[in-house]
């Protein structure tokens, strides 16, 4: 998909969802050459550095594209994640984790050790823009959603292929978690922002993650409109009545199962 149909199928994903801020464009960086004109350089352009987390935010809050480096990051944890560097033996020991959240240094450990990684060496950073005018192609998209445009996400997702998702679900390092096991299996991610994320990068109390690779944008928008089409379109009418008429195929299947229904 060219630019320009990554951007209206962004729209078009904001317009469906009714997204408080756009979904992020999100580019792993093999080479600074891959840098836009454009892009904010944290610790060359404003002098300090950031959390990528924060970054995240300029971008979807404030529509800057932010190119974060090894030596623009805060935080190490996207450092250790997306292998700009090799882990020191003190994160693999949990030092990071213990006593401060996790009890014991076994699990601590354990913690790190099960922490996702991109191999070391094979990128030098990460780009982050609004996706509705980004200027290079991503290789992946983020949404910050509530839990209930989560859901007409999933549904999407049942509509594409018939799958669920299935993703691993941790407090820490959401920059990590939302990234890496979509550039790594090409699949959907569902992650719960952290600590982090919501305590200094402005990410509200009713907010989660939803990732997928940049390829699979336009089928969620189709599929968005296939359940607009449908009678299953976003958002919901709401209604609290017992029996309340149900689809036919719906029916039929229950009266199959020995389900009465007042006709």
């Amino acid at each position: 998909m060219e630019l320009e149909g990554i951007h209206e199928n962004a729209k078009r994903l904001m317009e469906i969802l009714r997204l408080r801020t756009p979904p992020l464009a999100i580019k792993m960086l093999k080479s600074e050459a891959e840098i836009p004109p454009n892009a904010v350089r944290p610790l060359r352009n404003m002098g300090h550095h950031l959390d990528l987390c924060q970054a995240f935010a300029m971008s979807r809050w404030g529509g800057k594209t932010i190119a974060m480096l090894k030596e623009d990051m805060w935080c190490f944890e996207p450092v250790v994640g997306y292998g700009l560097a090799e882990p020191p033996q003190e994160f693999l020991e949990g030092e990071n984790r213990s006593p401060f959240s996790i009890m014991t240094r076994e699990a601590a450990k354990k913690w790190a050790h099960s922490f996702p990684c991109l191999k070391v060496g094979e990128y030098v950073g990460i780009l982050s823009s609004p996706l509705v005018k980004c200027t290079f192609k991503p290789d992946l998209f983020i949404t910050y959603c509530d839990p209930s445009q989560l859901t007409q996400l999933l549904i999407a997702k049942n509509c594409i292929d018939g799958e669920d998702i299935t993703c691993r679900l941790g407090g820490h390092a959401a920059c990590v978690y939302a990234v890496v096991p979509v550039l790594q299996n090409k699949q959907c991610v569902v992650a719960s922002p952290c600590r982090g994320d919501r305590r200094i990068a402005m990410t509200q109390y009713n907010e989660i993650i939803f990732s997928a690779s940049i390829e699979m944008l336009r089928e969620f928008v189709k599929a968005l409109e296939y359940l607009e089409e449908h009678g299953w379109g976003y958002p919901w009418m709401f209604e609290l009545k017992p029996e309340y008429e149900l689809s036919n195929n719906y029916a039929k299947i229950g009266e199959k199962m020995g389900l009465k229904y007042n006709k």
